[in-house]
């Protein structure tokens, strides 16, 4: 039903989408950029609904109770368990999502490149970790606010090394503009 609200308010609004995944990526981490509002959450569920894509995101369990569990699944949040392991040492963020790779067939595990809604020319680098662990690749999402367009842009392999990777990644989304231009930086911009 909130999927609904979210196309809805998309297509109310003129957005429209462009591309769209590669019929041979079945699994991925699908990257969400730029992300400089809550408002990119809502277009970016609806566009890639519209493109046919179930995109999911991981949220800690802690957040997944009532009465926010029904909204959060409904969008396709899944939930990641960092509790500590036999060892007695926590698990961190990119091997709990990684394993979620396990658990589930044909997972479009949305995460934002960024790793934030500030303007950082360091971006984290955990998505490459959760792809290279999973053994899938990166796909580049993307929201023009400018032109108002929801897309699916190039997709990569962690065969490449983090830093031209990260090159390639930054350049992309370099040429979106999100919908606060000033919140958004890449290392292009040092």
């Amino acid at each position: 039903m909130l999927r609904g609200i979210f196309t809805y308010l998309f297509n109310k609004n003129g957005w429209v989408v462009k591309g769209k995944l590669p019929d041979h990526i079945k699994s991925c981490v699908l990257l969400a950029g730029p992300h400089t509002s809550n408002w990119d959450t809502v277009y970016a569920i609806a566009g890639l609904n519209k493109l046919g894509v179930n995109v999911r995101f991981a949220l800690k369990k802690e957040l997944m109770v009532f009465p926010f569990k029904p909204f959060l699944r409904g969008i396709g949040a899944i939930p990641i368990d960092r509790s500590p392991n036999k060892s007695k040492k926590r698990i961190s963020a990119v091997d709990a999502m990684a394993s979620l790779f396990d658990k589930h067939d044909d997972l479009v595990l949305m995460i934002s490149p960024e790793g934030t809604r500030a303007p950082k020319t360091k971006w984290k680098t955990g998505f490459y970790y959760v792809a290279k662990n999973a053994g899938v690749p990166i796909v580049c999402a993307y929201l023009d606010y400018k032109k108002k367009i929801a897309g699916i842009g190039p997709h990569f392999t962690t065969d490449l090394e983090l830093p031209v990777l990260m090159k390639k990644i930054q350049d992309f989304y370099s040429t979106i503009t999100p919908k606060f231009p000033e919140k958004f930086k890449t290392a292009n911009d040092e």
